[in-house]
């Protein structure tokens, strides 16, 4: 069933809607879930939860591309779960890695709370993901907005987790960088 019928079925309220989706994009979901989660539990929660809130969610919205609708959802919602995991004391999963390596990028900033500097950050790492070429840009993605393991990465660009460990790091030197040019950082 392509996307549009299944946008489609949500908007008529149809419940073959949430049957249609988590047969196409379920394990899309759930793997972004348990990226993030750490464990299959939270992980098949957390996919619940966004068939939830895709139904709610349509209408009024009526997403044109339906998986980054979907995975957006995903990751809010699992990184709220994995909040109030860690809050708990429990948690897992590839995020606290993820935190860690872009920590390197980031820490110091003094205004990092402010609209205004969300805002120039958000653009500059806009234009340094457009600046990458496709397979840098795929793998820096994957890292560090859907929590992929080095491991997972390694296989799916059909690359050593060294060669991709060494990309990230490079990356995230020239994103380093190009945030220290805009005086972002410190």
């Amino acid at each position: 069933m392509d996307d549009v019928t299944i946008v489609q079925l949500f908007w008529d309220r149809s419940e073959k809607a949430i049957e249609a989706v988590s047969k196409k994009y379920g394990r899309y979901c759930h793997a972004i879930a348990k990226n993030i989660l750490g464990n299959p539990e939270d992980a098949e929660e957390c996919v619940n939860d966004t068939y939830l809130a895709t139904w709610n969610s349509i209408p009024p919205k009526r997403p044109s591309i339906l998986p980054p609708f979907l995975g957006r959802i995903t990751r809010n919602l699992a990184l709220n779960l994995f909040n109030k995991n860690h809050a708990e004391k429990r948690g897992g999963g590839n995020l606290p890695l993820v935190l860690d390596e872009l920590s390197e990028v980031i820490a110091g900033s003094e205004s990092a709370d402010s609209e205004l500097y969300r805002k120039e950050l958000l653009s500059v790492v806009n234009d340094f993901l457009s600046s990458l070429p496709a397979e840098k840009r795929k793998i820096f993605v994957c890292r560090y907005w859907y929590s992929d393991s080095v491991k997972d990465i390694a296989g799916r660009m059909n690359m050593t987790e060294n060669n991709v460990s060494v990309s990230l790091n490079r990356m995230r030197n020239q994103l380093r960088t190009k945030l220290l040019e805009g005086g972002l950082i410190s």
